[in-house]
């Protein structure tokens, strides 16, 4: 049997191993599965930096955040046998990103506020008046879909009425994401506010268990998947026009944007200062959310682990 506190009994069902841009999983017993955060950074769906301690924050604050979510919907989570590594059921991944927005902002061709500049008025399939401002709120939460594939079709910006038309999910169940994704918004953003910070907008990944029943998937609410800004002085700064105080991967965003950087050819190497930026702002959104301050930890199971591949000569 597996045992969940520090995976003792491990054992693999190789070559059952996926490597995704941040994480590697594999296969455990009793239809659970291992999964590896690592300290790169992904954009424009390709690796460009190492973040330190950014995958012990994206793995410990994802389960801060699913044992405190389960009251809306169910999830993947059972343990965190070390600062990097989780336990989780296997689901069979919904072929859509569900992306929840609050703010309109933005700065890549599918971004709301990008569009919305571009003279577009109706966008995801929502219309939107003028007269906005950048990184203004929204009425209400909206949800914009993108598609979860191979490189080429990531990223193709869907309506809600798209994923049901092109059969990408089944009616029942979408409805039962959109539910979930805006309950959970919602619960992230009262979290956040309690803690001196806006929640603008996050990604969330939905999967089906073995039984049929939508769970969530991947990460939640972490500095790598949401925009976190300071709430303090959100609106004295969009009055401004300027940018919002960040705890996210901003200063990455910016120094990609700043060396014209769309996703295509080699990333620019990214300075000294942007990496420590980002992990200070990493440590942060984990301290001001969860209360607690950021401790680095030891990795026994990801050690373990390479160890025994190595005996099987898998690396």
């Amino acid at each position: 049997m597996l045992s969940t506190e520090g995976c003792s009994d491990l054992e693999l069902a190789l070559p059952d191993r996926r490597s995704g841009k941040v994480r590697v999983s594999y296969s455990l017993q009793d239809n659970t599965r291992l999964f590896l955060t690592t300290d790169r950074l992904s954009a424009f769906d390709r690796i460009v930096a190492v973040v330190p301690f950014k995958g012990q924050v994206l793995n410990e604050l994802s389960a801060w955040w699913f044992n405190n979510s389960r009251h809306i919907v169910d999830n993947h989570f059972i343990s965190c046998p070390d600062p990097n590594a989780t336990i989780g059921h296997a689901a069979s991944p919904l072929a859509v990103e569900v992306v929840v927005r609050g703010v309109i902002t933005g700065s890549t061709t599918t971004s709301l506020w990008h569009q919305y500049r571009n003279g577009a008025r109706q966008i995801y399939g929502y219309h939107f008046p003028d007269g906005l401002r950048k990184n203004e709120l929204l009425p209400y939460p909206i949800i914009t879909p993108t598609t979860k594939g191979e490189a080429g079709a990531h990223d193709e910006p869907l309506t809600c009425a798209d994923v049901v038309a092109r059969g990408i999910v089944e009616p029942d169940v979408w409805q039962c994401v959109q539910d979930a994704a805006l309950a959970l918004f919602a619960h992230g953003q009262h979290v956040a506010r309690r803690a001196g910070l806006l929640l603008a907008d996050t990604k969330y990944e939905f999967g089906l268990a073995s039984d049929g029943s939508v769970v969530l998937i991947d990460e939640m609410h972490t500095p790598d998947s949401s925009r976190f800004w300071e709430l303090s002085t959100y609106e004295e700064r969009v009055d401004r026009g300027d940018e919002p105080e960040s705890l996210d991967k901003e200063p990455v965003r910016l120094a990609l944007s700043a060396a014209g950087y769309d996703g295509h050819g080699e990333p620019p190497t990214l300075s000294a200062i942007t990496v420590s930026e980002t992990t200070q702002r990493y440590v942060d959104a984990f301290a001001r959310l969860t209360g607690r301050a950021f401790t680095p930890g030891t990795y026994p199971v990801q050690q373990r682990l390479e160890k025994n591949l190595q005996i099987m000569g898998v690396l």
